[in-house]
């Protein structure tokens, strides 16, 4: 199993309730929860993106010179860089850390005209990220590539600068989200990781079997499909200090609540989990809905809430149905950091 924590990337200071506001998105502040991340157990961190946000792989670039260990999984999305100066760049950091990029690819809706792109329907934009994909392996595993798709093309490109290869890795694991039709296609086929926002178990396992008839029905070139969990997991000493603590947030959260950003919240993925607090505030053991109600987004709309042995009993749960890769978080992010770290992850391994 791959453990990996989540480093805020923001303009604005408070992100999901965390406590730091003077240099909370400096090179120092990051740097140290770099660290925190390698000393305490985690093998890397998630780095969002999106238009108004720093840039994601400057940021990556910048920790991994600061660290020995830690591997960002950087967040990048097609349209905001071309594939051949993409494929450049991450074998070039690859090559610098000695293999420690890993890469999230975002095909979801955002500002595109800010950063002058432009696209059609949901379709047309994951046959644009599957071009990407396809581009891009070919790029960093051959030499003199000649590509020509309806949204990419390249003659006679040869990426200089390789990334870094050993057993069972080719090239950085490519990550990849989403949850509607035309998302499952190109994971099935083109992704390494198809990641999960947190569902129940019963919804995760529909979406695995899923994509494994995909796999099949497509047309699978690479090795099997792998499945990862991005979620926030409130972590106490004691299950009623938990669930104190995770009320309390809720209710701040509700007195807090503001408008909803319409793109985010008109993807599929998201819908799904907002649509789970219908069901019951509290489902499986420990998933906790009711964020979802007062802004929660992504992985901080449901929550595994608990002890330490109860979230990694929930935990073992996701992994007995095929999920080896999980991708945690909670605020404020330093503490939680090194409690989540000491805590949990001992009892996963």
């Amino acid at each position: 199993m791959t453990f990996l924590w989540y480093l805020p990337n923001q303009v604005e200071p408070g992100h999901r309730g965390d406590d730091t506001v003077q240099g909370h998105n400096g090179i120092d502040r990051l740097t140290e929860l770099a660290r925190l991340a390698e000393d305490h157990g985690w093998a890397g961190a998630l780095i969002g993106t999106g238009w108004g946000r720093p840039d994601t792989f400057t940021v990556a670039t910048a920790l991994a010179a600061r660290t020995t260990t830690f591997q960002p999984l950087a967040a990048i999305r097609p349209g905001y860089w071309h594939p051949a100066h993409f494929a450049s760049a991450a074998s070039t950091l690859d090559q610098l850390t000695g293999g420690r990029l890993l890469i999230n690819i975002v095909s979801g809706q955002d500002n595109l005209a800010a950063y002058g792109d432009s696209e059609g329907d949901q379709p047309q934009r994951y046959a644009r990220t599957k071009e990407f994909l396809q581009l891009v392996r070919r790029l960093w595993t051959e030499e003199d590539v000649t590509y020509a798709g309806e949204y990419f093309a390249v003659t006679g490109s040869t990426v200089a600068t390789r990334p870094v290869v050993r057993p069972g890795r080719p090239h950085p694991k490519l990550y990849f989200g989403g949850a509607s039709d035309a998302a499952q296609r190109v994971a099935a086929t083109d992704a390494d990781v198809q990641l999960f926002w947190g569902e129940p178990l019963d919804g995760i396992a529909t979406r695995i079997a899923r994509l494994r008839e995909l796999e099949n029905e497509l047309g699978r070139e690479h090795p099997p499909l792998e499945f990862g969990l991005r979620i926030t997991t409130l972590v106490r000493d004691t299950s009623e200090q938990a669930w104190a603590d995770a009320e309390a947030k809720v209710a701040k959260m509700a007195e807090a609540q503001g408008k909803r950003d319409g793109l985010w919240f008109r993807a599929e993925g998201q819908q799904r989990l907002l649509a789970l607090a219908e069901r019951s505030e509290v489902l499986d053991d420990n998933l906790y809905t009711a964020p979802g109600k007062y802004g929660g987004g992504g992985a901080g709309t449901t929550w595994l809430v608990g002890s330490p042995d109860e979230v990694a009993k929930s935990l073992r749960k996701y992994r007995e149905l095929g999920v080896t890769h999980f991708i945690l978080s909670d605020t404020p992010y330093r503490e939680e950091t090194v409690r989540i770290g000491d805590q949990l992850l001992p009892l996963l391994r």
